[in-house]
């Protein structure tokens, strides 16, 4: 399993922030002809897209193609179980990406609405938020 993250990174490690209002950006269908929308703000681990991709993928089976639109590049540090207080800030657990409610996570093109459906359904089951299906509006 090839989980994504940054190749080089400015910073080892970020501060979490918080995930507030709306995506303003990557929120509408420009890819493919349908997809994924997210409903709630969350991290979303590398694992979690892989595993979203490769289910997708398999049920295409080389028909259409899955345009990923999330990208994991956020470093989330995690301090080792039973370690006291102190020293310091913790090691890189995993890498995420933060998503906004609205933010297109996956499309899909060159398959009918109903296999396109099928595909990011099972994707959805994979994720940790509620989303959407959406088509292209044109």
């Amino acid at each position: 399993m090839s989980l994504q993250m940054p190749r080089r990174v400015k910073y080892r490690k970020s501060q979490r922030g918080t995930v507030k209002g709306n995506a303003t950006r990557g929120n509408v269908v420009s890819y493919g002809e349908f997809g994924l929308q997210a409903l709630q703000p969350a991290w979303i681990s590398a694992r979690q897209i892989e595993a979203g991709r490769v289910a997708a993928t398999r049920y295409l089976a080389n028909e259409g193609r899955l345009f990923v639109r999330i990208f994991p590049h956020k470093p989330i540090s995690k301090k080792p179980l039973e370690t006291r207080m102190g020293k310091g800030k913790g090691e890189t657990e995993f890498w995420c990406a933060v998503v906004k409610p609205g933010t297109m996570m996956f499309e899909i093109g060159g398959v009918g609405a109903e296999t396109a459906r099928q595909a990011l359904n099972r994707v959805a089951h994979k994720l940790p938020i509620a989303v959407r299906f959406v088509a292209r509006a044109n």
